[in-house]
């Protein structure tokens, strides 16, 4: 019995699950706070549990409105708001990128799973093409490349950038998803070989 695999394959079982449990707690309990506060000052009586249902109910208020064409529209509307507030445009665009890359919402932002040597040759790491380098980029380099997000594990909230040569970029059969479920249990689910895996530059575009 390997008790370390079994340790490791549980702890990354439950991190999604705490992870998801601690930012619903830290949101029900601002809202204990703030909706309890206001019904003692009115009623001198704090109800047990009010944050939790004052939460359901603003998930279900917001879905409600961003369901519409008008809520979407005044959900806009306060998008570009804080895309232009100086202090926070930068930690609100950041925040709003990285979730929704890996939400419904920003299922086009990768558009495959590539492999690549890094940071060595002999070393392979998975990466997430989000497009092909331009401007500067591609002025300075004078050959294609490409924008590769590398993800670490198992948080792939978080990653660097790597601009690679399309010849030395190595394209994937697996799907995002797979893909991510590899970079995220840390290698101990992977998606069965096809075989076709193949350099990105041998076969023209991406």
């Amino acid at each position: 019995m390997n008790l370390k695999k079994i340790f490791t394959t549980g702890l990354l079982t439950l991190l999604p699950l705490a992870v998801t449990a601690y930012v619903f707690f830290l949101v029900f309990n601002f809202l204990d706070n703030l909706v309890g506060d206001w019904i003692k000052a009115l009623f001198d009586y704090r109800v047990p549990g009010i944050g939790f249902v004052a939460g359901i109910l603003l998930i279900f208020v917001v879905g409600f409105i961003a369901s519409n064409i008008i809520g979407r529209r005044l959900i806009l509307l306060g998008d570009n708001i804080f895309q232009r507030l100086p202090l926070a445009r930068g930690i609100y665009s950041s925040a709003k990128q990285i979730i929704d890359a890996f939400t419904i919402q920003g299922k086009d932002t990768f558009q495959k799973v590539v492999m690549l040597e890094y940071p060595r040759k002999g070393l392979y790491v998975l990466g997430f093409v989000t497009g092909t380098s331009r401007g500067e980029i591609q002025d300075k380099t004078h050959e294609e490349t490409l924008s590769i997000f590398i993800p670490t594990t198992p948080n792939p909230t978080s990653g660097m950038l790597i601009l690679a040569p399309v010849q030395e970029v190595i394209e994937m059969d697996m799907t995002i998803e797979e893909g991510m479920k590899v970079i995220i249990s840390g290698g101990l689910v992977s998606p069965p070989g096809a075989g076709n895996a193949r350099l990105l530059g041998t076969d023209g575009q991406p």
